[in-house]
């Protein structure tokens, strides 16, 4: 297949403050998050000195850094302190809960088919355990409201239901669902809800207390940009005596004053690297300097720039947008042009999203949705982006 040259786009001029390779437009900020230079070195000196110091790190003085690190994250997401614990990813938050519940033969775990592949299967675990049964609410895509996305899960409760799984932004398509009016209505059918909000912390402005959901888990290596494996759990003070971590520790039998059993059962798993956790305040600080309003200029221009690069290519492609611009947080899914459309699943990785990057340098992730099945290609935007590597993107995937 011949390669057509096109010339590479500029990026923002605050990419230099990231480690993202050269001459790669990186659009898929929603996968792995990207850590910026100031942050890993702080990274890289807290290493250096639990290895010069390893005792004094990881025993005498871990409870006060991690305690400084969880209150600027608790800030930051609305919470009290004691009801927020770290963990190392939303997929172990997701564990953390399902495993804690009480399950009987007969009840109903409630999810939807756009939620993450890693924690349907963490429900169908803990469901197949206890003889229940995993629900799955079809919410359409594309779709032209958010009503549609409470309509689907409002319609797939029953008498039965125990929990409902909600993703506060889907991973697929890029939706922002309409979580505060899904819990609202669940919680007067008596259902408790797991919010996964992989994607939320540094896209949406949280108040986790005011949200009203049971449970709540969320990544701060993506939006927030804090180093992998860097996460939070965060458990509503009623529901906190049931849930246990996945990693059973010291904590069960060994309580410390000033600090909740909650919190107790989570802080220490046994002996790990907490680098990352203790960057994680550190970093929600840095970037909320970055531009003079702060964290809130920072979300409107990520999310206005989603919008903006959405526009461009649907206008490059001839498509049609999914969902209103009302449902984009900070990254948009789109449909590939028709003549990617039927093809079958060949490998891991989909042979035109390897070739983007093989020939264009441009990454960015392909999926699939739907049934009949769609493909479709999502877009992240973060800071560190410009609107010329989404119409490089645009006229890549029109030579393609």
């Amino acid at each position: 297949m011949k390669q057509i040259s096109l010339a590479f786009p500029a990026p923002s001029k605050l990419r230099r403050y990231w480690a993202l390779a050269p001459h790669v437009a990186f659009l898929n900020h929603g996968s792995f998050g990207a850590c910026p230079k100031p942050i890993l070195e702080l990274q890289a000196n807290l290493r250096l000195q639990m290895e010069a110091e390893p005792v004094q790190f990881l025993w005498r003085r871990y409870e006060e850094r991690l305690e400084l690190s969880r209150r600027q994250v608790a800030k930051f997401v609305g919470s009290r302190p004691q009801d927020l614990v770290f963990v190392t990813n939303a997929t172990t938050g997701v564990n953390a809960v399902a495993r804690s519940l009480k399950l009987k033969p007969g009840d109903e775990i409630l999810t939807t088919s756009h939620d993450y592949n890693a924690c349907h299967n963490v429900l169908a675990d803990a469901a197949r355990r206890a003889g229940a049964k995993l629900v799955v609410a079809r919410v359409p895509f594309p779709l032209g409201s958010a009503d549609e996305v409470l309509e689907a899960v409002t319609g797939a409760v029953t008498r039965r239901t125990r929990l409902a799984m909600l993703d506060h932004v889907t991973s697929n398509t890029g939706l922002v669902f309409p979580v505060a009016r899904i819990i609202r209505e669940l919680e007067e059918r008596g259902v408790d809800t797991l919010v996964d909000g992989a994607h939320a912390p540094g896209m949406l402005s949280l108040d986790l207390p005011r949200l009203g959901a049971a449970y709540y888990t969320a990544n701060l290596h993506k939006w927030t940009c804090a180093p992998k494996g860097a996460a939070f759990l965060w458990v509503r003070e009623d529901k906190q005596g049931e849930v246990e971590p996945a990693v059973i520790s010291h904590g069960d039998n060994t309580p410390r004053p000033g600090y909740t059993a909650y919190q107790d059962r989570f802080d220490w798993a046994g002996t790990f690297d907490p680098s990352a956790w203790l960057c994680a305040g550190e970093s929600i600080r840095w970037l909320g300097k970055l531009l003079p309003g702060g964290w809130r200029e920072l979300r409107e221009r990520n999310h206005r720039l989603a919008v903006e690069a959405r526009r461009v290519l649907c206008e490059a492609l001839g498509a049609e947008a999914p969902c209103p611009e009302e449902m984009l947080g900070s990254m948009a899914t789109l449909p590939l042009p028709p003549r990617f459309q039927g093809l079958p699943r060949s490998e891991r990785v989909d042979p035109e999203q390897q070739r983007l990057y093989d020939h264009y340098r441009i990454e960015v992730p392909l999926t699939r949705v739907g049934s009949p099945e769609r493909r479709y290609f999502r877009i992240s935007a973060h800071i560190y982006n410009s609107l010329p590597e989404y119409e490089y993107l645009g006229k890549a995937l029109a030579v393609l």
